[in-house]
């Protein structure tokens, strides 16, 4: 279920009327100038002095936000490494390579620069955790892109919301070497360690959690579902990480406030980064695209990204 918070609608609301006034009154004075000029009696202006070079300043300034957020920033691709220790391991380590809300679309966007980097990195495992395809022309890019990711110990994915219910017939994963773990488990041992990975897809959002409790305790375990709205339910001893995406990191923030809006029923209580709820590090991943059009085609202060945890013994 996608839900929007009181909080966020007020916000958006605010942020609309703002660049509605700031814009309205911009063509207001065009239009009072240019009436002017038509009629040869130059017009004095509805603003004057100061308040008008702050308003034309602030359009412009919003100008320039816009073509960066549109040209720059969803090509800007952070890549996010971190470190955790934990008990559970006692020689070898995991890295995880983490990739979300791919978006593949019409227009080439990140697919080749992240298989570079995923690459680059070295990954002992690589995990997807949803919305993969915004128009079915690129349904084969995704496909090749995905295929060319490696990892030695294994590629496993779960379904987003929009794969699910926008693309309920295609095979998004087939040919692509990702294991689709839809509320299943798997096991990946390196050396003498082991760990689990247990995927959920976005179409099991009211299936019951229950299993995910008789998880071995004893065993460092990973959870893969498509948005962070399961984290107070499953952050128990059982569930050691949980990687998700989704909310794009707002896609568009505001600078101190962050993002505007998430579809998370949590709001912006877990809107991207890490947090740690109860027993359970939690990981919200921004992505690496965009909102399926009429959605914003811009990302602006919520660069896309790829998260890489380096899961190692505490004593290392």
């Amino acid at each position: 279920m996608i839900t929007v918070s009181l909080r966020e609608v007020v916000s958006l609301l605010v942020f609309l009327l703002v660049l509605l006034f700031v814009y309205g009154l911009e063509v207001l004075l065009f239009v009072n100038c240019a009436w002017g000029r038509i009629c040869g009696r130059p017009r004095k202006g509805m603003v004057r002095g100061g308040p008008r070079i702050a308003l034309h300043v602030l359009a412009g300034i919003g100008i320039v936000c816009l073509l960066y957020g549109y040209f720059i920033e969803p090509y800007w691709i952070d890549v996010n490494v971190m470190t955790i220790r934990t008990p559970k391991l006692k020689d070898a380590g995991f890295r995880i390579v983490q990739v979300s809300d791919l978006h593949c679309d019409k227009r080439v966007r990140n697919e080749d620069r992240m298989v570079r980097v995923i690459n680059d990195l070295k990954p002992d495992v690589v995990v997807a955790t949803g919305d993969y395809l915004n128009h079915a022309s690129a349904l084969s890019r995704l496909k090749e892109t995905l295929k060319q990711l490696d990892a030695p110990l294994g590629k496993f994915a779960v379904l987003g919301n929009v794969d699910v219910h926008r693309w309920p017939r295609l095979d998004l994963l087939d040919g692509t070497g990702f294991r689709r773990l839809d509320w299943q488990e798997v096991v990946v041992t390196k050396d003498a360690d082991s760990i689990g990975l247990w995927g959920m897809d976005f179409g099991r959002f009211y299936v019951s959690i229950d299993p995910l409790k008789a998880l071995p305790k004893d065993r460092f375990n990973v959870f893969l579902f498509h948005t962070p709205d399961l984290i107070e339910e499953v952050c128990g001893p059982g569930v050691d990480l949980y990687l998700c995406g989704h909310t794009h990191g707002g896609q568009v923030t505001l600078p101190w406030y962050g993002a505007l809006i998430t579809f998370s029923k949590f709001g912006k209580k877990y809107e991207s980064g890490l947090y740690r709820v109860g027993e359970t590090t939690l990981y919200v991943n921004r992505g690496l695209g965009l909102e399926p059009r009429p959605g914003p085609q811009v990302r602006f202060l919520a660069k896309p990204e790829i998260a890489v945890f380096d899961i190692v013994p505490e004593q290392q």
